[in-house]
């Protein structure tokens, strides 16, 4: 039977730990990253004492959100992808779905992420190279030109503009004939993650909240098919955040979204069907699995009895995952094929909605097409060939996998109960930053002592440099860019323009849903920079105090 021991010199016992201890190579227990000791044999008397499974599709979801799961349908495989113009990143949308991915995901460059329009000065250099460049409805109609959007699902990894990028995508849909109403992709819309792990912000957070939940209401009238935000995990664990760690931030954020949602009228039942999650996958399978279904099932209780949720659907976390960046190595690169595969699997087998695996050549630059075609045949093997998608919930009465399910539930319950007592997320900014970077700072001492081996790095290197064909962005196509953009502001009513961009200062003043405002500024040609700066004039700009 498993039995924790002390896990530190100082006798701190193992179940208060959120992340492993630094303990040197020699030491011979194992610990995963959030501090959970690996026994050397489980039994059934390491089976939680109530363990009740239930049924996959009935609450509490440990083992899926759908009865068939993936006997009925296969996860969204959904490559995250977008560099450069519109028109090329248009390219590489219709080369993913010539190859079988059945979903798009916009990547969007640094000065999009920020709403700054690409002929900011504070951009030169940036445009087009960590994503696509989408200034203006042009270019919106450009990325998805020739790909009927009633027939796809996109998710867009956009936080402060948001709307905006929402707007422009349901304009675009209107001209090619396409009801709102069958619109359907996730806006990620998560800005509380940005100032705990990105730093791509813009106002602060009261003025955020309110563009979130005004996106949340304006879906449920308009769009009711969009996943109105997708509360991140991801970034935390990018930036060093163990998985029980990852699994308390990301819930404690989405308490906050659903706080702030009611708080403005909105009823539970009704806007939080629509609320999607995002994870990402590390490479040890086993905590993976037991990761997702515990987020799961507290989603489930926490939306219940916290919240009254009385619609099954508004229990359910649906969420999505993208195999580990930060888990990918320069050296020896082609090894990363194979960690993407085992983060993939893992996904898979603890139930996830939708499925990104990372280019091989990711640490090194943005995805090559063969890279990423690499990357999609990883996914469909997985579906095909590996048995993982013949079950529902495969793990499921492992002991070791229901033994770390319940103590990752066990220990995220209490991380997030200590930032309920710090007022919640939007007032515990400080306390889940320090906490990440502590966990952050032991990544690097277990793997500087060489307790945590990353094959081809510190251990097994080779002295010969592996350098494979990597994706360059041409620094023509932000010159070319510029041109765009300033024929476009050109090239229309400029009174018409200041009329709107006035129209919406006066509208973030008050209190009326944002969006309706937002949508006719960029139907009138404003730029996407133009629309986050008035706003910015009313609402001012977030600066971290800490």
């Amino acid at each position: 039977m498993a039995t924790p021991n002390p896990a530190g010199s100082d006798g701190e016992e193992q179940q208060d730990l959120t992340i492993a201890p630094v303990l040197g190579a020699d030491d011979p227990r194992r610990f995963t990253d959030s501090g959970i000791e690996i026994a050397e044999l489980y039994d059934e008397r390491d089976l939680p004492a109530d363990l009740d499974l239930g049924e996959p599709g009935q609450f509490p979801y440990a083992r899926g959100v759908h009865r068939a799961m993936y006997r009925k349908q296969t996860w969204t495989m959904r490559q995250y992808a977008g560099y450069a113009s519109a028109k090329e990143s248009n390219e590489r949308y219709r080369y993913l779905i010539s190859k079988g991915s059945t979903g798009l995901s916009m990547a969007f460059d640094l000065p999009t992420q920020l709403g700054l329009d690409s002929d900011n000065s504070r951009c030169l250099g940036e445009v087009g190279r960590t994503g696509v460049a989408i200034d203006t409805i042009d270019d919106m109609r450009t990325a998805f030109e020739g790909i009927p959007l009633d027939q796809v699902s996109t998710s867009m990894t956009i936080n402060a503009p948001a709307a905006c990028l929402l707007l422009l995508y349901e304009l675009v849909g209107e001209e090619q004939g396409v009801p709102s109403e069958q619109l359907r992709g996730t806006t990620q819309n998560d800005v509380l993650k940005e100032y705990i792990a990105r730093g791509n912000y813009i106002y602060p957070p009261e003025p955020t909240m309110r563009l979130t939940t005004d996106l949340f209401q304006y879906c449920h009238e308009r769009v009711p098919k969009w996943n109105t935000i997708s509360i991140s995990g991801y970034h935390f664990r990018e930036k060093g955040c163990s998985a029980v760690q990852e699994v308390a931030f990301t819930l404690s954020s989405g308490i906050a979204y659903v706080q702030a949602a009611i708080e403005t009228g909105l009823s539970v039942d009704d806007f939080a069907p629509r609320l999607a999650f995002f994870f990402n996958g590390h490479n040890n399978v086993f905590q993976e699995v037991a990761k997702f279904r515990a987020a799961r099932r507290m989603w489930a209780h926490i939306m219940r009895e916290r919240f009254g949720a009385t619609n099954p659907k508004a229990t359910m976390l649906r969420f999505h995952t993208q195999t580990g960046g930060v888990t990918l190595t320069a050296q020896q690169p082609e090894n990363n094929i194979v960690r993407v595969a085992l983060q993939g699997f893992a996904a898979v087998c603890g139930g996830t909605q939708s499925l990104h695996t990372n280019g091989f050549d990711e640490a090194l630059a943005l995805p090559t097409e063969r890279a990423a075609k690499i990357a999609l045949r990883t996914q469909q093997i997985l579906a095909e060939e590996s048995g993982a998608a013949d079950t529902v919930d495969p793990f499921a009465g492992s002991y070791f996998v229901e033994s770390l399910t319940d103590e990752i539930e066990e220990r995220a319950n209490r991380l997030i109960a200590k930032v309920d007592e710090l007022g919640g997320s939007v007032n515990a900014i400080e306390f889940i930053t320090g906490e990440i970077d502590e966990s952050a700072w032991g990544y690097q001492e277990r793997y500087r002592l060489g307790q945590d081996v990353v094959v081809g790095v510190n251990a097994y290197e080779e002295d010969s440099i592996e350098v494979p064909d990597l994706l360059r962005v041409d620094p023509e196509s932000e010159r070319e860019q510029l041109e765009r953009l300033a024929r476009f502001k050109g090239n229309r009513d400029q009174e018409l323009v200041a009329g709107r961009l006035q129209e919406l200062r006066e509208a973030a003043q008050g209190s009326e849903n944002l969006l309706p405002s937002i949508r006719q500024a960029l139907k009138d040609r404003c730029s996407m920079g133009e629309v986050c700066a008035a706003m910015q004039d009313v609402f001012g700009s977030y600066a971290p105090t800490f």
